[in-house]
């Protein structure tokens, strides 16, 4: 049975597997079953379960990863993000299992694609974000969004692929 208790800062559960190179800012809180490696986790974060974030990841302070969220290689969010309920994101253009020899790939065989979310921004639940995008300042993307392309400051974008639906006010 999980502890549906958040971690104390930079303790594991026997349910979680947080890699000894994982930095935890001050008053993480990380609930139920995730994996962690190689990542920068900013502070006052709550890390839903299910999560993984992987190596290389900028997660910023503030942020709420909620639960069966994907963060792979390549992503950054600065503070203040929202990532709804099974969010995944995408960092290869042209995946294949195998290269040019037939082999299976190592990370010699392909080029990680960063995206960027921005200070602010949220992301809907059972959204998918291609690689190489930004999402901009207080952005929201609407739950169940193909985001295939940058997503301009202040707006809600929404559908598959996922097109402007309404400008925000600017926030100061």
């Amino acid at each position: 049975m999980l502890d549906p208790t958040p971690t104390e800062e930079g303790k594991a559960t026997m349910s979680q597997q947080i890699a000894p190179d994982v930095k935890l800012g001050k008053g993480v809180r990380i609930y139920g079953v995730v994996n962690l490696y190689g990542c920068e986790i900013g502070d006052e974060v709550k890390i839903g379960n299910f999560v993984e974030i992987q190596k290389g990841v900028r997660v910023g302070n503030r942020c709420k990863v909620s639960s069966h969220s994907f963060l792979c290689e390549g992503v950054t969010l600065e503070d203040d993000v929202f990532i709804g309920h099974n969010v995944t994101f995408i960092n290869d253009l042209y995946p294949r299992s195998t290269n040019a020899a037939g082999q299976l790939q190592t990370e010699k065989d392909w080029r990680c694609t960063p995206t960027l979310v921005k200070k602010g921004a949220s992301i809907g639940s059972s959204a998918t974000l291609l690689c190489g995008i930004t999402v901009g300042e207080y952005a929201i993307v609407g739950a169940a969004s193909m985001v295939t392309k940058d997503v301009p400051p202040h707006t809600i974008v929404a559908g598959n692929p996922a097109r402007v639906l309404k400008k925000l006010p600017a926030k100061t």
